[in-house]
């Protein structure tokens, strides 16, 4: 019954903290990408584009996302006392799930960078909530808390970084 009672309550610490990371590992390359503008951002999928017509996961995901996402998460994870490979993991597991969003958003023929409610929300948080569990440890309900945070905080994060000039539209 402890186990039961433990897994369907809600943590907040742990809670902050996965979103903290999840969202230093999800920010950094859309603040990196207005710091730099185009300088040097390589596309992960190096331009393939499959038989749909349409590339494999588009323009705006690039290497200089990827690493910026592992050292902006790993260095917040050190900040906040976690371990560091927490925040590598954070980092890896996030841009794993944005880069799903984008591979299916290519193949339904929306632009790179173009809204999906949900979709580009849920597998950037749910992947590293889900990766990052046993470290923190999460409960269904905490994964369940940060997807949810994740999803509506980011939303509005979007429209304040269109308002500031840090995102060309916003969601």
């Amino acid at each position: 019954m402890v186990f039961i009672s433990q897994a369907m309550s809600a943590h907040p610490l742990r809670i902050i903290q996965g979103l903290t990371l999840i969202s230093a590992a999800n920010g950094a390359p859309v603040l990196v990408a207005w710091a730099l503008r185009a300088r040097p951002a390589r596309p992960i999928d190096g331009g393939i584009v499959l038989r749909d017509g349409h590339p494999l996961l588009g323009r705006s995901k690039t290497w200089r996302g990827i690493a910026s996402a592992v050292v902006l998460a790993t260095f917040v994870a050190l900040l906040i006392g976690l371990p560091w490979r927490l925040g590598v993991l954070a980092a890896v597991s996030a841009m794993a799930g944005d880069g799903l969003s984008s591979f299916f958003k290519r193949r339904f023929g929306l632009e790179p960078s173009s809204m999906t409610l949900g979709l580009d929300q849920i597998p950037e948080s749910l992947f590293p909530a889900l990766a990052c569990a046993s470290y923190l440890p999460l409960s269904p309900i905490d994964v369940f808390a940060v997807v949810l945070i994740f999803s509506v905080g980011g939303l509005a994060a979007s429209q304040i970084f269109f308002a500031i000039g840090v995102r060309d539209r916003p969601y």
